[in-house]
């Protein structure tokens, strides 16, 4: 697949050399995101509520997060930038943002001494929009999103419930010892 879109990319801009693309690996400075950021993003922000946009918040934190889904956020004031706020207010509106996100279930946050959020988890957002907030979204926007994970193949809801029924299996006896019925 990725030989036939290079080729018909080729075919379609051929006066367009190889160095002017940004190409992943090639370049340093990339992160992972999911196929389904944009709906995500969608999601979370008709979660949130109409004028209290989470998106670029939550993209802003992706964009800075490695492997272990863990973001340590020394300078607030740079991450409110990034996020598109600046001015007086700011941090106090990423802060605002960072709370909801945390309420909503998409991060969780620890203190430091560089404030509220220095310490970050990013959960899996697929994983918390199906468990916490399926039921409260329009039809369209969860029924979107779950026919886009379909066509991708992403595992990320099968995962989640293998790990419900390892759960359920695990039953306490008496003597307070976990067995697996």
């Amino acid at each position: 697949m990725s030989e036939r879109r290079k080729r018909l990319r080729n075919n379609l801009w051929s006066d367009v050399p190889e160095s002017s693309l940004w190409l992943r690996t090639q370049r340093v400075g990339f992160t992972t995101i999911p196929r389904t950021m944009t709906l995500i993003g969608r999601i979370m922000d008709q979660l949130s509520g109409k004028g209290f946009p989470l998106m670029s918040t939550y993209l802003t934190l992706w964009c800075w997060v490695f492997d272990e889904a863990f973001v340590e956020i020394k300078n607030p004031k740079e991450f409110a930038y990034e996020s598109g706020f600046s001015g007086s207010r700011g941090e106090a509106t990423w802060r605002n943002r960072m709370r909801r996100l945390e309420e909503l279930g998409f991060i969780m946050a620890k203190d430091g001494i560089a404030g509220d959020f220095q310490y970050v988890l990013i959960l899996n957002p697929i994983q918390v929009i199906e468990r916490n907030h399926k039921d409260s979204l329009k039809g369209h926007d969860y029924n979107a999103l779950i026919g886009r994970l379909t066509q991708i193949g992403a595992d990320d809801l099968d995962q989640e419930s293998k790990e419900q029924e390892s759960n359920a299996e695990m039953t306490t006896l008496d003597g307070g010892l976990d067995v697996v019925s």
